[in-house]
């Protein structure tokens, strides 16, 4: 029997049927015949592949192999992405990151049917990717600006004492510098494009939202995005949501975004705990009301501190970011023509709210000086 039709004879089995028993069946054919692993990985190499051709990325392959299975799942698909890539340059520095943070761990569990079956769970599940919307704009170069640049490097650096401080005051003064060196490094880069005539698009990424609580997380990230002149769109089957923006942006989003969760769920935790020394039992609806109204309030103050960095340079300034704004709008309703709205519920707690809007006025978030 040859080794193709022994794949051939097991996916059969396996990938077009969901039951336990085809399952079974598969990964016994497989388990049974050493010489078909090379063939095996060969056409997995084939479904990573048709993924990036579907519009997915390394990280949203991870991020949906880990939502819907487990550990080993993710160690190997991470295998077969650095297999299928290996061979080529990547096509920008985002997807090179994406590598580079990808499992290392090994990807192999137990006997061969343990191995065979975790195989033929995962190749289900690549086979019934959906198609996303593409992330590279046409005419985009496939090489835009490093990220990792010093100003951001700083930035990172800024965020993490905040988020692992445990001194309010300290994460206050944090944070606070970090929002001034982002607004001077989006500014600074969106000056420097209009002057050079540089043809800079606006271009995408994905972030995951992640359970519990996505609703809310999606919230938070969409009022980050709207402060830093980008639009986000939430794709909650997926657990992700799309930003749209220009580089320095979406560079800025994806920071402050993952900083703020950290700092909110740090803050939540500590009201809970004051909540139970004082004998009132938490609910999830308190979780869920606490995170809604830091939200909500962390959305108004960036969005007023953002405004507030224009002040002093509107005459070279302003007509930049517009076109910026309209830029960003133009290439989202390309990529997203239908949207819909959703509505936050849950939200009926009322200490909940006083306090997760007390923790989003400790953030400091609007402590930024003014550009001069």
């Amino acid at each position: 029997m040859s080794t193709t039709t022994t794949v051939d004879r097991a996916f059969r089995a396996a990938l077009y049927d969901n039951t336990d028993t085809a399952l079974d069946t598969g990964a016994s054919l497989l388990a049974a015949d050493p010489s078909a692993d090379a063939e095996l990985g060969r056409r997995g190499e084939q479904f990573v592949a048709t993924a990036w051709q579907r519009g997915w990325q390394p990280a949203d392959v991870v991020r949906i192999v880990r939502r819907e299975l487990d550990d080993l799942h993710v160690r190997l698909a991470s295998a077969l992405i650095r297999q299928e890539t290996g061979q080529r340059p990547s096509p920008g520095p985002r997807w090179a990151a994406q590598l580079q943070g990808l499992d290392a761990g090994p990807p192999h569990a137990g006997d061969r049917f343990a191995h065979a079956t975790a195989v033929l769970e995962l190749y289900r599940l690549l086979l019934r990717l959906p198609a996303l919307e593409p992330l590279d704009a046409p005419g985009r170069s496939a090489t835009p600006r490093q990220p990792q640049s010093r100003m951001l490097t700083r930035i990172r650096a800024l965020l993490a004492k905040a988020e692992a401080t445990g001194y309010p005051e300290e994460a206050e003064a944090l944070s606070a510098k970090a929002q001034e060196l982002m607004a001077r490094h989006s500014i600074d880069e969106a000056l420097l494009a209009a002057r050079t005539d540089a043809e800079d698009t606006p271009g995408a990424c994905r972030i995951g939202v992640d359970p519990p609580y996505e609703t809310v997380k999606a919230v938070l990230l969409d009022a980050v995005a709207a402060a830093n002149r980008c639009r986000a769109v939430w794709h909650e089957a997926l657990g992700f949501s799309t930003v749209v923006g220009f580089e320095p942006d979406l560079e800025a989003v994806e920071l402050l975004y993952t900083s703020l969760l950290v700092q909110a769920t740090a803050a939540m935790t500590t009201a809970e705990a004051a909540q139970r020394k004082g004998g009132r039992k938490r609910t999830k609806t308190f979780r869920q009301s606490f995170l809604a109204a830091y939200a909500h309030r962390i959305g108004d103050r960036l969005q007023a501190a953002a405004e507030g960095q224009t002040a002093g340079n509107e005459g070279e300034l302003l007509p930049v970011l517009a076109a910026r704004d309209v830029a960003v709008a133009e290439r989202t309703e390309l990529l997203f023509p239908a949207t819909v709205t959703t509505r936050l519920r849950g939200v009926s707690d009322a200490a909940g709210w006083e306090q997760g809007a007390a923790a989003a006025d400790r953030a400091q978030v609007a402590g930024r000086q003014r550009l001069p």
